[in-house]
């Protein structure tokens, strides 16, 4: 799976994950950190891309729970996940569906709050090379959402929250820090970027159960 290079951008290869399952709904999209050899624990618990629209810039600042609740219908929260490379937090990823229970074509939300600096650009790199990972293989789409994602992810840090949406048309919607950045409307995109975190074939199954909600 990912290089060194990859794990020091916070992403899956390497990660260590302690994963979280919250009762209620709480704060907290976009590295990845989670690989097949993960070391997992379980405890109960910028950019200004074109399709942000002026109101989108003016509005106020969401919570991740109205984000969800605009959304998705009756959202509640299915797990969270605390990821951390070394010794260093890296974010805590928050999933929210319909009644908590998550289904790949109903709408849902996943936040992650950020724990430490990561550069946009590589977000968008790694996101890329992971949906790769899972078996899509059009370059030239792959191209072209790399290019969208540039533009909606910025950098991050530790006071940073992005949050993804994909809402009842398929649609990936973008918040960052409870604010609209933007927004992918091919399905498909929806569909390969989320599996990152969501669907069977991720690289960290264990991440997955426990982010759905699985007991374990």
């Amino acid at each position: 799976m990912p290089d060194s290079k990859d794990m020091a951008s916070g992403w899956r290869a390497g990660m260590r994950t302690e994963l979280l399952i919250m009762p209620t709904l709480l704060g907290g999209l976009l590295a990845l950190a989670s690989p097949a050899q993960a070391d997992v624990s379980v405890t109960d618990t910028g950019a200004t891309p074109a399709s942000m629209t002026a109101a989108d810039a003016t509005a106020a600042p969401l919570t991740d729970e109205q984000v969800a609740a605009r959304y998705v219908p009756d959202a509640a929260v299915t797990g969270a996940v605390q990821m951390t490379f070394m010794l260093w937090k890296v974010y805590i990823a928050t999933l929210y569906a319909p009644g908590g229970a998550w289904q790949e074509d109903e709408p849902f939300a996943l936040s992650l709050a950020y724990q430490r600096k990561l550069r946009g650009k590589d977000i968008a790199k790694r996101s890329v090379k992971e949906m790769r990972g899972q078996g899509f293989d059009d370059e030239l789409k792959l191209a072209a959402w790399h290019e969208e994602m540039q533009k909606i992810f910025p950098d991050v840090d530790e006071n940073t929250t992005l949050t993804g949406v994909r809402d009842a048309r398929g649609h990936a919607v973008f918040y960052h820090n409870g604010v609209r950045v933007g927004i992918i409307e091919d399905p498909a995109f929806s569909y390969w970027f989320f599996g990152i975190w969501l669907h069977e074939k991720t690289s960290e199954p264990a991440l997955r159960k426990k982010l759905l909600g699985a007991p374990g």
